[in-house]
């Protein structure tokens, strides 16, 4: 509360100077109360919104670590030389159904003799079919020629892991959890277990990382399609790292080609990369070989990137937006409110685009867009001289009208958009991820997310079930020549469906 004077000055002067500095003291308390009650909101958001689930993290230290490092080698239970070295399986449940294939070498000998059967190996498979589990049982016949005694067999056909039991459902299934569906790999383990499945998270954790290095140079494809797309939608989000015994600040960044808004678009894909910090150098190398447009949120460390030359920035008008939107939340100020409606003409405009093609989503922008977006410009310079200068109203306003200079490239562009909301939405995954498994343990744990964010969200922006999709692809990949490698990406996985449908 203000403390009045003990006496009014009798001059007018000084009675005038007591009044102004009164209005002063109440402005500055009156901004102060403002800045306090944003701050308010933003807490509350902060305490009542969703919070990350604690869990046990010694096990996701754990899971996180040993996938990284069945990146490099195989586990010991899988792929050791040594078999004193391998820890004893357990026996799969006997009640499981199982699916029985016999691959025998024929009925005779190269040398013409009739074969006979002498022994035969199985090898059992666990395999996952969504809702249960069956166990797939390869019987290879060795069979010995009644002529020559030569003994034959028939080979083992490829799997996804040398010597590994798991089948391709299996590891679909384990990866989509994870990934797409946020379940830590200790937590998988536990519901394996009510069904009778004896899985270590040890063990799952070197499934998916002898996976995640399969899938690379799938990823790796799926990184070069997006670059050579005209634009990008590019953001990055924390992920927290764990190195010498403490966790750092990690990043995983996304790279989005999204041509779905505009007619005879190529298909969609989500590239993601890791890095250990947030050093510009990273985008930087991830788009060295990319020349276009690249929506972004306007983070410094871009600017490496866009002194190139070669990449031009349009910035995000979801983020100008996001800012008038958190003001009125918090204070119901009027400017803030007329930011906001003025903004959804844009986007109605938008709406109106969206399915055109690249020439007719340029005239309606010019026709229609246009006058909005001058309009906008001229009247948040006009409102900046009516708010105080240090209020959160104007950072709102000088923000916008710094950002707005490089969004007008999306009137003259029709294959531009007028946000980055592409590269946020693929970010999601990533931010609901961490709220269940914390950290990646290394940073071999960390491109082996990346490996998988691309893979998963790539199929789902091509409406394909992810699991469906791996389960195929992991299943062909150990003999996919490098050089048709493309023929197992989404797009084509789904037009290949269509064509046998």
């Amino acid at each position: 509360m203000l403390d009045a004077p003990k006496s009014l000055p009798s001059d007018p002067t000084e009675l005038r100077e007591t009044a102004e500095g009164l209005l002063d003291t109440v402005k500055a308390q009156a901004l102060k109360i403002a800045k306090l009650e944003h701050q308010l909101a933003g807490h509350r958001q902060h305490r009542f919104g969703s919070r990350s689930e604690a869990s046990d993290q010694l096990n996701l230290q754990l899971e996180e670590e040993e996938t990284a490092a069945a990146r490099i080698t195989p586990p010991d239970d899988e792929g050791s030389a040594d078999k004193k070295e391998r820890p004893k399986r357990k026996p799969l449940p006997p009640e499981l159904p199982r699916n029985e294939e016999v691959l025998s070498p024929g009925e005779e000998c190269a040398c013409g003799g009739e074969l006979r059967t002498i022994s035969e190996d199985v090898t059992e498979e666990l395999e996952y079919i969504p809702g249960r589990f069956v166990v797939n049982r390869i019987v290879r016949p060795r069979m010995a020629c009644k002529c020559c005694e030569k003994i034959v067999q028939a080979p083992l056909p490829s799997r996804p892991i040398e010597r590994g039991r798991p089948g391709p459902g299996l590891l679909a299934h384990v990866l989509v959890n994870k990934y797409a569906d946020h379940c830590p790999l200790y937590r998988q383990s536990q519901i394996f277990a009510r069904e009778g499945i004896d899985l270590s998270r040890s063990t799952l954790a070197g499934w998916v990382g002898q996976s995640a290095k399969l899938l690379e140079p799938l990823a790796d494809a799926i990184g070069r399609y997006v670059r050579n797309g005209q634009a990008v939608f590019a953001d990055d989000t924390p992920i927290r790292m764990q190195a010498k015994k403490k966790c750092i600040k990690a990043r995983i960044w996304t790279y989005v080609r999204d041509e779905r808004p505009w007619a005879s678009g190529d298909p969609p894909a989500a590239w993601y990369q890791f890095s250990p910090d947030r050093e510009g150098k990273h985008p930087a190398d991830h788009l060295s070989q990319f020349k276009g447009w690249m929506h972004a949120d306007g983070y410094p460390g871009f600017n490496k990137l866009l002194g190139s030359g070669r990449v031009r920035e349009v910035a995000c008008m979801a983020h100008v937006r996001r800012k008038f939107v958190d003001i009125f939340k918090a204070s119901g100020l009027e400017i803030a409110e007329e930011a906001i409606k003025r903004i959804a003409l844009l986007y109605k405009v938008e709406k109106e685009a969206r399915g055109k093609s690249p020439d007719e989503r340029v005239a309606l922008r010019q026709n229609d867009a246009k006058p909005i977006f001058d309009d906008l410009e001229l009247w948040l310079a006009a409102q900046l001289h009516r708010v105080s200068g240090k209020s959160d109203l104007a950072v709102a306003i000088r923000y916008a009208l710094g950002r707005m200079p490089k969004m007008r490239a999306y009137l003259d562009h029709g294959y531009l958009e007028l946000d980055n909301n592409s590269a946020e939405r693929a970010m999601r995954p990533v931010a609901l991820g961490r709220k269940n498994y914390l950290f990646v343990g290394s940073e071999g744990g960390g491109q082996a997310a990346a490996i998988a964010y691309t893979l998963i969200e790539t199929a789902k922006l091509n409406k394909i079930d992810p699991q469906v999709w791996l389960t195929w692809v992991l299943g062909r990949i150990a003999d996919q020549k490098i050089t048709r490698l493309d023929e197992l990406l989404q797009w084509n996985y789904a037009a290949q469906q269509r064509g046998t449908n």
